[in-house]
Parts: structure tokens; sequence; C-alpha cells
């Protein structure tokens, strides 16, 4: 699983039943903040295929007059995306251990 995976699901999971395309734009551009610009069609393009993957789900909530009759889309983790997401930070908490080892991290 990328980082930019497990950035959209660590999103995910901190906005619960509020995910929707801005707010989770918004988040995971808190995530990586400092470290990677964050674009609205990249975090689209990644949910299509964490929804592909079944490690997320999605569905349309109703239209609103404050966004000119259009619906949001809601999205949330699964719990093969938790899974995943918990074996991926797993290895890097791995990868980190190592590399403090021998003195690689500070």
């Amino acid at each position: 699983m990328g980082e930019f995976e497990q950035l959209i699901l660590t999103a995910l999971m901190i906005l619960r039943e509020n995910a929707y395309g801005m707010t989770i734009h918004e988040e995971v551009e808190k995530l990586a903040a400092g470290f990677r610009v964050v674009s609205l069609g990249a975090c689209y393009t990644t949910l299509d295929r964490l929804e592909q993957k079944g490690h997320v789900r999605s569905w349309f909530g109703g239209a609103t007059d404050e966004r000119g009759g259009r619906s949001k889309r809601f999205f949330e983790i699964t719990g093969s995306g938790e899974k995943a997401l918990k074996n991926a930070l797993r290895v890097a908490d791995n990868m980190v251990a190592g590399l403090r080892e021998i003195g690689g991290l500070v």
C-alpha cells in the first residue's frame, strides 16, 4: 500500500461520517503538511482505486441548495481497509525500529 493511500485511509478514519471529497482533501493536506502537495484530483483518483480494492465504500447523500442541487459523495473505510492500513503501519514501525537499531534515525 502506497503512502498516499495510507494518508487517504487515515483521513477517512479521522473524519468518520464527515468524510467527503473536500473534507478528505483538507485532512490529507493537514496530515502531509510540509511534505507534499495534495491535489483534489489525486484524492478522488486514490479514493476510486481504494474502492476498487474493497478498502473504501462510497455513496451519494441528498442534494443540497448550498451545492447548487448537487449531492456529496461520502466515503468510509471498510474492514479490509482498516486491516490493510494497520498492516502498513506495522511495517513502517518495523522499518523505524530497524533504522534506530543501527543509529540511522535520530
